[in-house]
């Protein structure tokens, strides 16, 4: 349960109708396999010990005494696992039926949980045997023991507070009133659902959504398991469908009819961390349950669970393009509302010939397309200084030519010069003062045009850059409203590639794609042979893996040593491990160190669940520190 992964397990065992003998032994098989696997939470389908089709067999006294003995027999061969199993089965109590989870755990039945909405409409009649369940607990004698019985019962694990089970029975889900949203309100972080829903034309998928749908409203792991193979077919077919979902996503499904498990490491700290960032998940009515504690040994899970190694790019190309053309239209209706609210004439953009600017000029075209203004209204300025070449210059003109821009250069190098005389900075001395000498040159030229045309410079400077500061403060890290500010690197090629693929403009699109084949690189050191000299890169470590850190630790609340963890698996075979711990700490070094020039970020629309800006997602002293993160780097 290291880092807060849990493996959980949805088990359909291929059972007899009313034989709980028989159904006891292929439970006890399938819970050891499940086992030795790794589980820690093993879920079986509703009433499994009997079979959910026993129909008024429900009734016969034999049927329910056999059943609680053999769940006692479960309990015995669950002894010394180190899981938590969930069994279903029919429970007589003061002469009345209920439909019950029972709870086991290292050879003790902890709790026994009553179905609390009881169908009696369609092909469903266990209104005929069963009552509803009682909410408030009660105890429920076992021989010499006395076990909780009712609803409102949460299983919270000694060894991960966070780690608190609440369980529901099949039409329960379905009900308007469903009893896990009161178990999550009241702790529940992992909720279980035994079911015998069985299949008709399309069901499926409504069962998938109310899965997913109960695990995001309430930022939860749920485990689903439904009967299957060896219920009777009298009248119905059930297809053993299996699911286990975390906050609106299914890690894991069995296939219908063919399949009989589901297996998927849930975890349990992200859920955590997602609720305590939702103001609006307010937890209440703990008083009203009984808390049962159970033992796991804290260990670290052998993850099978996977995480993308992009996580801002979808990987499917029709969700990725998807996502493209959503963005572009988020970026140039902000600037639309900016350019109408501030009655600008002009926009102006410094185009340097590399990505940033080329997608800020794409959405600036694409928001005065919008205002119905001509695009000679928008100024490309190119700005050759010590470090452009040829490439990047010849790209940014045509890229303004072709777009219908007006474009004006304006050559920075002797303007740096009388600046660098000024202040006593030798031009042969390739510092820090050199390189953002020609940034703030150049913001100065965008900003005075802006005055002389009225209009409005547009930032370039992208969310990844922010992330690590990689901006010269009052120099690129400057506009009157950045459009590109809510984008992560990672995201802006593939925006760029979309429009070059999409334009229906063949020269344009050649020109695009060249922009995308060069080395992203401020271009302020002279370059070699005419070649780009300073690579970003190779200074401050690759893109996508920073954006990748910068997902995992805001969007997930993840620790360094979870994202160097989930890091080695994502990126094997491409990056050492060395590589990305020294790449790790980079980041977070620069993140906690640069707070300062994202405390005063301009404007900038938010377009993914990850954000920078200091009036929106990240409220972050600029003088915060970061030496507890990196200390645990270090650890490593």
């Amino acid at each position: 349960m290291k880092h807060g992964f849990i493996k959980v397990a949805a088990i359909t065992p291929k059972i007899k109708v009313a034989d709980p003998v028989y159904n006891r032994k292929q439970i006890c098989i399938d819970m050891q396999k499940a086992v030795e696997r790794g589980a820690k939470i093993i879920v079986f389908p509703e009433l499994c010990l009997t079979g959910y089709t026993c129909g008024d067999l429900f009734l016969q006294e034999l049927l329910l005494s056999e059943a609680k003995e053999q769940l006692k027999e479960i309990a015995t061969e669950s002894e010394g696992n180190d899981a938590l199993v969930f069994v279903g089965l029919p429970i007589k109590k003061e002469n009345k039926i209920y439909n019950v989870a029972a709870a086991i755990q290292d050879g003790k039945i902890l709790a026994f949980i009553p179905k609390r909405c009881i169908p009696a409409y369609a092909e469903f009649y266990e209104a005929r045997h069963f009552t509803p369940g009682n909410q408030v607990p009660e105890p429920y004698r076992l021989d010499e023991e006395e076990i909780p019985f009712g609803s409102n019962i949460l299983l919270q694990a000694d060894s991960m507070e966070e780690l608190v089970v609440g369980c529901e029975i099949c039409e329960d889900i379905w009900a308007p009133d469903s009893p896990s949203t009161a178990h999550a309100l009241a702790g529940a972080s992992v909720l279980v659902n035994l079911s015998a829903s069985n299949e008709t034309v399309g069901k499926d998928s409504y069962r998938e959504m109310l899965v997913k749908s109960a695990s995001a409203k309430l930022i939860a792991g749920y485990i689903y398991a439904s009967a299957g193979e060896g219920e009777s077919t009298q009248d119905l077919v059930f297809s053993s469908h299996d699911m286990i979902a975390e906050n609106g996503v299914i890690l894991a499904q069995s296939e219908r009819f063919t399949g009989k498990e589901a297996y998927a490491d849930l975890d349990i700290h992200r859920l955590s961390h997602d609720r305590r960032r939702m103001t609006t998940f307010v937890p209440t009515g703990k008083e009203n349950y009984q808390i049962v504690s159970f033992h796991l040994e804290e260990e670290e899970t052998e993850l099978e669970r996977t995480f993308d190694a992009a996580p801002f790019v979808p990987s499917i190309k029709e969700e990725r393009d998807k996502r493209c053309d959503e963005i572009l239209s988020m970026q140039s209706y902000g600037l639309k509302k900016r350019c109408e609210h501030t009655g600008s004439k002009s926009a102006v953009v410094g185009l340097s010939g590399g990505l940033d600017s080329t997608l800020a000029l794409l959405v600036t075209v694409r928001a005065f397309d919008l205002l119905g203004l001509e695009r000679k209204k928008i100024i490309s300025v190119t700005m050759p200084g010590f470090g452009t070449t040829d490439r990047t210059y010849d790209n940014a003109c045509k890229l303004a030519n072709e777009l219908g821009t007006s474009l004006r250069e304006v050559d920075i190098k002797e303007a740096v010069k009388v600046h660098f005389r000024d202040i006593g900075q030798d031009t042969e001395k390739h510092d820090v003062t050199y390189e953002n000498g020609q940034a703030r040159e150049r913001t100065q030229i965008l900003m005075d045009i802006a005055n002389q045309t009225g209009g409005l410079v547009i930032g370039t400077g992208d969310m990844s850059e922010l992330a690590l500061g990689w901006a010269t403060y009052n120099g690129d890290h400057m506009s009157m409203y950045g459009v590109n500010s809510g984008v992560p690197k990672t995201l802006v090629r593939h925006l760029v590639k979309y429009y070059a693929d999409t334009c229906g403009n063949e020269q344009l699109s050649a020109i695009l794609l060249d922009i995308l084949d060069t080395p992203v690189s401020p271009e302020l050191l002279p370059p070699v042979d005419g070649v780009i000299s300073q690579k970003t890169e190779d200074l401050v470590g690759p893109y996508e893996l920073h954006d990748f850190f910068l997902y995992y630790m805001l969007r997930c609340g993840f620790e360094p040593a979870k994202i160097y963890r989930i890091a080695k698996t994502s990126f094997a075979g491409r990056y050492t491990d060395e590589v990305l711990l020294k790449w790790l700490k980079t980041f977070y070094r620069r993140f906690f160190s640069q707070q300062f020039k994202r405390s005063c970020l301009p404007d900038g629309p938010k377009v993914g669940s990850v954000a920078l800006s200091p009036r929106g997602d990240l409220r972050m002293p600029s003088d915060a520190c970061g030496e507890l993160w990196l200390k645990q780097l270090e650890e490593l």
